[in-house]
């Protein structure tokens, strides 16, 4: 696995709690965090295919830009 950073519209808690299920879906659940400090709203994931990460994102409604 490597690490993917993407930069998204993730706000709050409760924008966290929205993509989880899907998030846990598609990498599992200790592979993943949204650090709500930095103004990117940066996730990082463990996973292998960033376009399935941005895909679970999106399906909850929120955007997944890869930044490296």
């Amino acid at each position: 696995m490597k690490t993917i950073q993407f930069k998204t519209n993730i706000k709050c808690n409760g924008c966290i709690a929205a993509v989880k299920p899907h998030l846990n879906e598609a990498v599992g659940e200790e592979h993943w965090k949204v650090d709500l400090n930095s103004p990117d709203r940066i996730l990082t994931v463990e996973a292998e295919d960033e376009q399935q990460v941005k895909e679970a994102v999106q399906k909850a409604g929120y955007q997944a830009e890869k930044i490296r």
